[in-house]
């Protein structure tokens, strides 16, 4: 049986980003999964990136590989901070990593990862089987969607994750809801409008915020001072999870799922805001107290958190943007056995200052890792202080 020394599972930016530090040291590694799957697949088309560009870079061990130069390059716009990020931008610059920094990168799904002696026995989707000694999984959010129980029992024709749109033309003539007052929930709801359905929008929040739009001039010294910049936004605690991502391990396990679950908060982007309040329906201190399937499609009846009468709306569609939610359990990937070799806190494993698991040679990256090294690894990122803390352990631990 084939053998190597690191099997990397994932290609979105954290898979994307180790795999281009292994190949810049030469180390005997694989890795697999469709480049930028859930950008390319799980995302509305046309919409931009949450975060700056100066934030929105995979990681390479050598200088050239930032999202600026990309753009540089081809004379692209950029500002890394007041021009939002098309997604397409964002997708182009990805492959173009993946091609540069990546070469060897195997667009096969693992189906499975199993303990085999001291390593892994992992399996591809066309049966092929080999050992690793070390396995890295860094898995896309889609296998973390959260839905709302409410919705239980009702048909995915009716009721979807946002995670499952890329091209909305389809909903054109149709009402559809979208669940949730996050950036995600605001793309959508704007995006369905522009694509020509009647989009509303059901959050339990007293009303949708939006960041402030840049101001084209320096931020003065009491500014910086009272909310410092950092690649989550402005603000102490985001700064302090993207330069000291270690001092998260000291909070107590218990409240850390709930930290990642609330920092930041629902809010969108600046530019979405006009077109949001002009095209959008919103019903906001609102909460879904029933949701029925009907002949037509879906009735949500809404119940006020302002002692306002209840409402019903009728809907062909409901997208859900309520999230992802770390969960090993989702990762079906993995082998029954070796998933109960992982320690959980919030059922996403605890990790060492390595980003190791309790199951040894098993590592994590990305929302799973969130739990152990804060909220900066929900976003992208929190790739480089991964990829260069992570590619260092695997590299000493296959010599």
């Amino acid at each position: 049986m084939i053998e190597c020394d690191t099997a990397v599972v994932g290609a979105g930016p954290y898979g994307l980003s180790v795999a281009a530090h292994l190949h810049g040291r030469r180390a005997d590694f694989r890795v697999f999964g469709q480049p930028l799957d859930t950008w390319r697949t799980a995302m509305p088309r046309g919409m931009f990136l949450k975060s700056d560009g100066f934030a929105s870079n995979l990681s390479a061990p050598e200088p050239g590989a930032t999202l600026a130069d990309y753009c540089r390059e081809r004379g692209l716009p950029y500002h890394p901070t007041d021009e939002p990020v098309p997604l397409e931008t964002f997708i182009s610059y990805g492959l173009d990593f993946q091609q540069r920094y990546v070469p060897d990168l195997e667009q096969q799904n693992v189906t499975s990862i199993a303990r085999d002696g001291r390593g892994f026995r992992l399996r591809l989707d066309d049966g092929e089987e080999f050992r690793a000694k070390q396995a890295v999984v860094a898995a896309g959010i889609t296998h973390f969607a959260a839905m709302p129980h409410i919705f239980d029992g009702i048909s995915p024709e009716l009721v979807t994750h946002s995670s499952a749109h890329h091209d909305l033309s389809r909903f054109k003539g149709q009402r559809v809801t979208v669940v949730g007052a996050g950036a995600s929930a605001v793309n959508l709801a704007v995006w369905l409008a522009r694509a020509g359905a009647e989009s509303r929008l059901v959050a339990r929040r007293d009303s949708v915020h939006f960041s402030s739009p840049p101001t084209g001039r320096s931020r003065t010294l009491i500014e910086k001072l009272h909310r410092p910049g950092s690649g989550l936004g402005p603000g102490w605690r985001s700064r302090a999870s993207c330069d000291a991502p270690d001092l998260f391990r000291l909070v107590p396990a218990k409240w850390r799922p709930e930290i990642v679950r609330r920092h930041l908060g629902p809010s969108s982007a600046w530019h979405l805001k006009e077109p949001f309040e002009s095209s959008v329906e919103v019903f906001t201190a609102r909460s879904i107290q029933r949701a029925v399937a009907t002949d037509d499609g879906v009735r949500l009846v809404l119940a006020s958190s302002q002692d306002e009468p209840t409402l019903t709306i009728e809907s062909d569609h409901v997208i859900c943007a309520t999230g992802y939610q770390a969960d090993l359990n989702r990762l079906s990937f993995l082998d029954d056995e070796l998933r109960t070799e992982v320690r959980t806190v919030g059922r996403a494993p605890v990790l060492s200052h390595r980003f190791e698991s309790s199951a040894p040679g098993l590592y994590f990256l990305g929302l799973s890792a969130a739990v152990s090294f804060g909220p900066l690894m929900r976003f992208m990122h929190g790739d480089e202080f991964a990829a260069r803390r992570i590619t260092q352990d695997l590299l000493r631990c296959a010599a």
